[in-house]
């Protein structure tokens, strides 16, 4: 599971308005950038709790950057990644400091799960531009407790006799406390739900992706950074 989405995040500067959070909320067109590429800029992603780390990913962000393309040679992305249980007391848990490859998708799984709390990224040096990350994402399991079945999950669609778009439709749903975000599933037969779409941080989505003249059916469920809710009833849009 995705451990840090929108946890708290520490970092050692911040470049106009890309802020810290923006490297962990899981938006594509947000991120985060430090003042300067200098070696010894940081984020500090708390997890919350002790959780167990199977992976993490990193990813880069363009921001200043002068190389277009892939060029033979780069710099590489130079980085340390630290592991705390407490926020004071730090040991190494990945080390790229002589990494000479070009990784904006960095993605590192662990020989040996651990388990932890905090994780320090510590830039040692950037190909180019300032050291900016979109995604600092940790993977593996909380201690917590999964969320429960989404409840008043609500399709909808204009009905086969009624004027208007039948190929959207609007979900809407009661907020699960413990969730981090949801899935939808959708098909045309109630056991080969094969479409799917995650949504973070709502409870409501409007899609456009149906053919009009079909018959639909619809489930959602919950996840958290400890596990996956049980799914709601299956719901069908003629």
């Amino acid at each position: 599971m995705l451990l840090n989405y929108n946890k708290p995040i520490q970092v050692s500067s911040s470049f106009g308005g890309y802020q810290a959070n923006y490297a962990v909320d899981e938006d594509i067109k947000t991120y985060w950038s430090a003042k300067t590429a200098n070696k010894g800029e940081y984020l500090i992603s708390d997890l919350g709790e002790l959780s167990t780390i199977n992976a993490i990913q990193i990813n880069y962000a363009d921001q200043d950057v002068e190389i277009m393309g892939k060029p033979e040679t780069t710099l590489g992305h130079k980085y340390i990644i630290y592991a705390s249980s407490d926020g004071k007391n730090w040991k190494t848990l990945i080390d790229k400091s002589k990494n000479e490859i070009d990784v904006p998708h960095d993605y590192i799984e662990l020989q040996k799960p651990i388990i932890t709390r905090y994780l320090k990224l510590e830039n040692i040096q950037m190909p180019t531009g300032k050291f900016a990350i979109s995604g600092f994402r940790v993977f593996g399991k909380g201690s917590g407790e999964k969320p429960k079945a989404v409840q008043n999950f609500v399709p909808l669609r204009s009905g086969p006799k009624v004027k208007g778009e039948r190929r959207n439709v609007w979900f809407k749903w009661q907020q699960e406390p413990n969730a981090d975000g949801y899935v939808i599933y959708f098909g045309k037969s109630p056991d080969k739900l094969y479409g799917s779409i995650m949504v973070y941080g709502k409870n409501e989505y409007y899609f456009n992706g149906l053919d009009k003249s079909d018959v639909y059916y619809f489930q959602i469920e919950a996840f958290n950074n400890n596990g996956i809710g049980v799914k709601s009833e299956i719901k069908k849009s003629e």
